[in-house]
Formats: structure tokens, C-alpha cells, sequence
């Protein structure tokens, strides 16, 4: 038997089949998609697009749009991962799946190319209103590097996620990420913006992920000076939630094969 048949399909090609196949179960659900996709730019259409004061001024219509994109990509992170993990733990297919000569880091790499490119999908339809019905503006340059963006920005969501698919049953899981979804949301300015919070929420706002995000997405798209406390959060979050997402991995595996 000649070496190429010994070691089987790379990792990159598993990688790339898992995510296909992933990103069709995905879809076969519309309201998981279409809620993923028209959310966001519904939030946009009724609570931006009414307020000609925010509307119609460049600065603030184009920072709305960014915490909306952010929001789109917070939320589909959480429940991508969240849900999906916490669903498949629950169904005796998922440790069949782990005895399969294929590494787990091919599932893990898939399910963040299908959940990203779902996530990168929903800021289109944002974009798309944002630049139709409000003055919000951005050269396509600024729009690539806000992009790049949010693809960093999303790492912590994702982790977050993992860790409570790992940590949680579906049941659970899906109240734990609604919560967290709308608290995140409120108190990272992505719904109200920080100037009109109290000295005391924008201290405590500057803490969360969402907030470290949409300051790192606005740099991108507008340029300027970026605060410290942005991308030292941004970090920190990242590292806390990988640590606490590989914890509960291991802790999941052990408990099946014990």
C-alpha cells in the first residue's frame, strides 16, 4: 500500500467536506438562517432608519451600521457555536463522529469556516440598508479593513460559544446565549450608542466583548486613534475563553468515555 493511501485525506480537505456538509444542515432550517440574515437589518430599518437625526448625519448613521454588523456577528457566533455544540452533544451521532480516524481539529476549523461565512452573509444585508436608506459612508478600502475587522472581533464570540455548547444542555444553552446575546448588546453600545450612557455603564461597557468590538470595527471603517483598553480586551478575552473552551472540551470527553 503506497504512503499517500497509509495517511488518507488531509486536513485541509476534511476540513473543507465537514464544512460543506455542516453549512447545508445549517440551511435546511430557514428560520435558523433568516432570522440570522433579516434580523439585524430589520433592527437597523426600524430603530435607525426612523431617527433622520441619526440617519441622515454620515458619523453616526455609519457607526449605527457598525453595531448592527457587530450584532449580526455576535449573534450568529453564539448560537453557531452555542447551540450547535450543545445540540450535538445531546444526540448519539456526535460520539460516533469522535471515533472516526479524522482529528478533531478538522471538525473544530469546520465549524468555524460554516459559522463564520454564515456570520460574514448576515453584514450584507446591513451594508446593503445602511448604505440605501441612511447617509452612512465608507470608501471600499475602509470596508475590507472593517471586515478584517470583525472576522478578529468574532474569535471571542466563537469562544464563547464553544464553552457553553460544552458546558450546557441545548435547553440550557439556548437561554444562557439569549441572555448573554441581549446583555452584551445593550451594554456594549450596540443598540444605544456609549455617549449616552452614564459615566459608571461606560466604564463597566468597556469591559465586554461587544463594545471592544464595535471600538475596533469603527477604527477600521473610520479611522483614528484606537484606545488601548480596545485591543488589550480583545486579547484577554480571547485567551480567557480559549482556556475555559478547551477546559470544558476535555471535561465533555472524559465524561463520555468514563
Amino acid at each position: 500500500m503506497s504512503t499517500l493511501a497509509q495517511t488518507g485525506p488531509s486536513l485541509a480537505r476534511l476540513t473543507l467536506l465537514h464544512a460543506r456538509y455542516q453549512f447545508i444542515e445549517t440551511i435546511r432550517v430557514p428560520m435558523a438562517v433568516i432570522g440570522t440574515l433579516v434580523f439585524p437589518a430589520l433592527a437597523l430599518v426600524f430603530f435607525v432608519v426612523p431617527q433622520r437625526a441619526v440617519a441622515e448625519n454620515p458619523v453616526y448613521a455609519t457607526q449605527a451600521v457598525i453595531s448592527l454588523a457587530v450584532f449580526a456577528v455576535m449573534v450568529n457566533a453564539l448560537f453557531g457555536f452555542g447551540l450547535a455544540i450543545a445540540e450535538s452533544r445531546g444526540k448519539p451521532w456526535d460520539p460516533y463522529l469522535r471515533t472516526l480516524p479524522a482529528p478533531g481539529l478538522a471538525r473544530v476549523l469546520a465549524l468555524m469556516l460554516s459559522t463564520g461565512t454564515l456570520g460574514l452573509l448576515a453584514v450584507i444585508p446591513v451594508i446593503a440598508v445602511g448604505g440605501l436608506l441612511t447617509a452612512a459612508e465608507a470608501s471600499p478600502a475602509r470596508i475590507v479593513a472593517g471586515f478584517i475587522a470583525l472576522a478578529i472581533s468574532a474569535i471571542p464570540f466563537m469562544l464563547i460559544g464553544i464553552a457553553i455548547g460544552y458546558a450546557m444542555s441545548f435547553k440550557v444553552a439556548m437561554a444562557v446565549i439569549q441572555i448573554a446575546m441581549f446583555a452584551l448588546a445593550f451594554i456594549g453600545g450596540l443598540f444605544l450608542p456609549p455617549l449616552l450612557f452614564p459615566e459608571w455603564l461606560d466604564v463597566i461597557s468597556r469591559f465586554t466583548p461587544a463594545r471592544q468590538a464595535r471600538e475596533l470595527v469603527i477604527w477600521a471603517v473610520e479611522g483614528g486613534a484606537l484606545q488601548w483598553w480596545v485591543w488589550v480586551g480583545i486579547l484577554a478575552w480571547t485567551a480567557v475563553s480559549l482556556a475555559l473552551a478547551l477546559v470544558l472540551f476535555r471535561r465533555d470527553e472524559g465524561r463520555r468515555y468514563h
